[in-house]
């Protein structure tokens, strides 16, 4: 019974994490394509300069209206449905071992980050060629620099396009900038994540069973939120990195994070290299802040105990 018990938790957490990406990506894809379209022409030599995310929403209004917000989004609903689904029941499930193996109780450190670290590599892997497939997506139309015999009708046509020209290694584009930014930005998310919402909790102890919902709402916003923030001051120009590598039609062009930033800072200076904060930043705390609360409410509403 122990057995069958824990394998029915296992499923269910698999399941809320599923809520937690479909949520994060209807939140937020529409700043992801602002960012990416910062990323991709703002950091160049020659193209289209967008003064602002406003700007860039503007000119992507203005031309393709809101479905030009949401290009590439089929293959983020998929990409983050599984990848949420794959990296929040591993995370739950390895914190959990951790937990028990060292009898640790609260926020600890030496169980959320190795816990974040490990799922978000994990999971670098299933994000890595369906992000390829977004940014080529989304960096076409407005200012697009991509000759229009090579562009995209759709996310299958984008990645079987992809495979036939670059091959299976070409569809994991960038797949370094990825697995660092996932690994370390994970680890910061749940650190910060873990650390308010055991904060606040504490706070909130007190709080009248009347209004213990609106209160744990309140937490999951908030945690989330400012956990979202924390993850993209962190990491984000390896993302700048990563959306260079990943829309570059170069099949020469470096791999290398580092190298790309390098290249990235002598042309458009540390501003480039943070290029996209604005709408990251904006995109990050509701975007964030829903996958938290989706999560949280899917884990209640299964009975699992957080």
């Amino acid at each position: 019974m122990v057995k069958e018990s824990a394998d029915a938790s296992a499923y269910k957490e698999y399941l809320a994490g599923l809520t937690a990406g479909l949520a994060t990506v209807i939140i937020g894809h529409p700043f992801d394509t602002v960012k990416v379209k910062l990323q991709k022409h703002n950091t160049e030599v020659h193209g289209v300069k967008y003064r602002n995310g406003l700007h860039c929403a503007a000119r992507i209004l203005q031309n393709e209206g809101v479905r030009g917000l949401y290009r590439g989004a089929t293959s983020s609903f998929i990409g983050m449905g599984f990848e949420s689904s794959l990296f929040f029941g591993i995370y739950s499930q390895t914190k959990h071992s951790l937990q028990v193996k060292l009898q640790s109780s609260g926020p600890d450190p030496l169980v959320i980050f190795p816990s974040a670290a490990f799922s978000g590599a994990i999971i670098s892997f299933v994000l890595c060629p369906t992000e390829l497939v977004k940014c080529r997506m989304q960096v076409q139309g407005t200012g697009s620099l991509i000759p229009m015999s090579s562009t995209y009708t759709s996310t299958v046509d984008c990645a079987l396009k992809t495979l036939r020209t670059e091959g299976v290694t070409g569809i994991f584009r960038g797949g370094m900038a990825t697995f660092l930014r996932e690994s370390l930005g994970n680890a910061v998310f749940f650190t910060v994540y873990e650390n308010v919402r055991h904060f606040m909790h504490l706070q909130l102890k007190d709080a009248s069973r009347d209004h213990k919902g609106l209160a744990d709402l309140g937490v999951g916003i908030i945690s989330g939120g400012l956990g979202g923030i924390a993850f993209w001051s962190t990491v984000l120009p390896v993302d700048v990195a990563k959306t260079m590598i990943q829309t570059n039609p170069d099949p020469n062009y470096s791999r290398n994070p580092f190298q790309v930033l390098k290249l990235v800072y002598k042309q458009a200076g540390l501003r480039g290299c943070y290029a996209g904060l604005g709408p990251t930043i904006a995109r990050a705390f509701p975007a964030n802040a829903a996958a938290i609360v989706s999560w949280e409410f899917a884990m209640k509403v299964l009975g699992i105990r957080h």
